[in-house]
């Protein structure tokens, strides 16, 4: 009977292990596939890129557009959320950013030209902390990616994303004065939505405080958002810096944001992305 036991416990033991290992060695196996396929992107150039326009609320005008690279839909990446969570967990990070600046802006110059838009308009660049910290990319390698289309650093707007990763704002602000001397300005996006963007807020001092689209969706009916956007309208004020409302989907809500005094604004109710640069300017009755 003890007997028995030993080994229906030995084979449960056994069995579990071997799941274990089948499930690690699948695990595995899709990582290899997904980083091997983040390599074909990178070497077939596939990323799609859409430039999505970000206009003056007050007058309508266009400010300029945020550029959004996008992986082609498969089975290893089924979304574009699910593409750059993986990079995030790879060694990739700096390769594949130095990759989407080069094609973004090479795109963003062949639209202008394209489309015969001003050769001053301006383009927000997704990027993350880490990379502007890497001496590497402070080389002047970015300088001279822009002087090769006939671009300028005042016509780029650093948009940082994972503002979490940033550990030493002191030093972080430092090398921000640095790109700020050059030209570039700074972006926080999702203010609103946590501890770690108000921080990056106050400490980075950027020159855009982008407002998250949870704290706009539907802010003409919600007095606690409202309460919030007021709050960060009057530190933008008193901080000199200008408010990106984002996510804005409905009429009310440019209504709300106009009467507040919300400088600027993006979403699919002012303009969806598209891959060519398209005037969308504001009209109010």
């Amino acid at each position: 009977m003890r007997r028995t036991a030993f080994f229906s416990k030995y084979i449960n033991e056994l069995y579990n292990s071997l799941k274990y290992v089948n499930k690690s060695f699948q695990q595995s196996m899709l990582s290899y596939r997904q980083f091997t396929g983040l390599q074909k992107i990178m070497r077939n150039r596939m990323l799609t890129t859409y430039f999505q326009p970000i206009l003056n609320l007050q007058n309508g005008s266009c400010l300029g557009y945020e550029i959004l690279n996008r992986p082609p839909i498969s089975n290893l990446f089924p979304n574009a959320e699910s593409f750059y969570q993986f990079i995030g967990h790879t060694d990739q990070v700096f390769t594949f950013e130095r990759f989407c600046r080069e094609i973004s802006i090479e795109r963003f110059r062949a639209s202008l030209t394209t489309e015969r838009y001003p050769d001053n308009t301006v383009v927000f660049l997704n990027i993350h902390p880490q990379v502007l910290a890497d001496t590497t990319y402070r080389s002047g390698e970015t300088i001279s990616l822009l002087n090769s289309y006939g671009l300028s650093p005042e016509q780029v707007v650093f948009e940082l994303t994972e503002k979490q990763a940033v550990q030493d704002y002191v030093e972080f602000e430092r090398i921000l004065s640095n790109y700020r001397s050059q030209g570039f300005r700074i972006a926080i996006d999702d203010a609103g939505s946590g501890y770690s963007s108000l921080k990056a807020i106050v400490s980075l001092k950027p020159d855009f405080i982008k407002l998250d689209r949870a704290l706009i969706s539907r802010v003409d009916t919600h007095s606690d958002q409202q309460h919030i956007v007021r709050i960060l309208k009057q530190f933008a004020v008193d901080s000199g810096t200008s408010i990106i409302a984002e996510g804005i989907e409905r009429y009310e809500e440019i209504q709300f944001l106009r009467y507040e005094g919300i400088e600027y604004g993006q979403g699919y109710a002012l303009g969806r992305p598209d891959t060519v640069l398209r005037p969308s300017p504001l009209s109010f009755p």
